[in-house]
């Protein structure tokens, strides 16, 4: 049994689940800072999860599929989440930084490509960090599961990649999130906030994040001060952050419905992360696996 969206939202555990994971995520930028920027934003997370699906998609038999620029461009224009141009400077600059590559012996048209090592890497600690999440809610075995069987990585990752961007839900955050999210590294910013959360009186209208020095994490996060105090001062005049100490702004504090929004969008993905890898278990297991 996987957890439904309502059922991850209303967990009692469940803030504790998103605050490990997106320390999670926080440490895999420190480890890798380029490519954790191609998720930085949602649109970029839209186009990486949807490019990763349709490699894992591959069938020698079907002329097209895989990972190509018609076939990425296709499916991104569908869903509006970004312009062909967007899609091709996306796969240029994917290229450029040698996360992906022309497939071998791979010479006719559609030019196909294939992740590098690195990519691979990146998008099972994603997975794996996810699932890692979900574990903390039932005391669940998923992540020691995909650690000892990584193939079912290529179950699950296309069945939740293409859920999610099915969605709307997901595709489109709440504004108080998707303010962030709709930015370059803005997806960043919002994991240091969650991963900042001071627990101990959950309940509470404002949520106690601590000390954040904007100046520090806009060069972690290499984007500008002026550009991270602009989003910062956006959010704070819809209430949904504010200072403990206005004048020197240096103790934030997130709204209690900037939290429940975000906590009603990750469960969406953590739905669909969820439900791909149970399906992806039964289906190694010989259960139904054309559902």
């Amino acid at each position: 049994m996987s957890f439904s969206i309502e059922q991850l939202a209303r967990h009692p555990k469940f803030l504790v689940a998103l605050r490990f994971l997106a320390e999670a995520l926080r440490n895999r930028y420190d480890h890798g800072p380029r490519i954790a920027r191609v998720l930085a934003s949602h649109q970029r997370w839209l186009l990486t999860q949807t490019a990763y699906a349709l490699h894992l998609e591959y069938n020698p038999a079907l002329p097209g599929s895989g990972l190509t620029v018609v076939g990425l461009r296709d499916l991104i224009t569908h869903h509006r989440v970004a312009s062909r141009n967007t899609v091709l400077s996306f796969v240029d600059e994917l290229l450029n930084y040698r996360f992906i590559m022309l497939a071998p012996g791979h010479t006719r048209r559609p030019r196909r490509y294939v992740p590098a090592e690195i990519s691979h890497t990146a998008m099972f600690g994603w997975y794996l960090s996810n699932l890692a999440a979900l574990d903390l809610l039932d005391d669940g075995g998923r992540a020691a599961a995909l650690a000892s069987s990584p193939a079912l990585l290529d179950l699950a990752q296309p069945r939740m990649a293409r859920h999610c961007l099915d969605t709307e839900v997901w595709r489109e955050p709440p504004e108080c999130i998707g303010l962030f999210l709709w930015t370059e590294a803005g997806g960043l910013v919002v994991d240091y906030i969650i991963s900042q959360m001071d627990l101990t009186n959950e309940n509470a209208d404002r949520i106690d994040i601590g000390r954040v020095d904007a100046r520090a994490l806009a060069a972690h996060f290499m984007i500008s001060r002026t550009h991270l105090q602009r989003l910062l001062r956006k959010s704070a005049d819809r209430g949904d952050i504010g200072w403990h100490d206005e004048a020197k702004k240096t103790r934030m504090w997130i709204s209690r419905h900037f939290l429940d929004q975000y906590c009603g969008w990750q469960a969406v993905k953590l739905a669909a992360v969820d439900e791909a890898f149970a399906w992806a278990l039964s289906v190694t297991a010989g259960n139904d696996p054309k559902q």
